[in-house]
């Protein structure tokens, strides 16, 4: 599964970009600007940060990761829940429909976390999960 990760590794992986969705989100529902990346601000490309977000999370336990997961999926929730009525949804389409999320004048991919697993992730763990039948 991507590489030498683990499923521990993955979870890591995606809880460290949803918990960066959940800052850039709460801080556009609070009218500011987006806040600075967790990562180092030298880090620019996807590899160089999913490096570090591994590298961050590699000696942490399997419970610490899926706690933080969780406590991070509640936030995601809470945020959408507590979205004005007024908040602009448009569909756009490229090779496939997306829609974008508009709280004032910051944009959101709608779909950011859930393309990215199921376009990215998803293949992998149906795989391991198919080997483990």
């Amino acid at each position: 599964m991507n590489g030498d990760w683990s499923f521990k590794d993955l979870v890591a992986h995606l809880t460290g970009w949803n918990r960066w969705l959940v800052v850039r989100l709460q801080a556009a529902g609070r009218g500011e600007p987006e806040p600075s990346p967790p990562w180092p601000a030298h880090l620019q490309a996807d590899d160089e940060i999913n490096a570090w977000i591994y590298a961050s999370n590699r000696g942490r336990s399997a419970r610490e990761v899926l706690d933080e997961a969780h406590q991070i999926h509640q936030q995601l929730l809470a945020i959408i829940e507590g979205l004005p009525a007024d908040v602009r949804i448009e569909e756009v389409w490229y090779d496939r429909t997306f829609y974008l999320l508009w709280i004032d004048d910051q944009r959101f991919p709608a779909g950011e976390f859930f393309d990215h697993f199921h376009d990215d992730h998803e293949p992998d763990i149906r795989a391991w999960l198919a080997r483990a039948d």
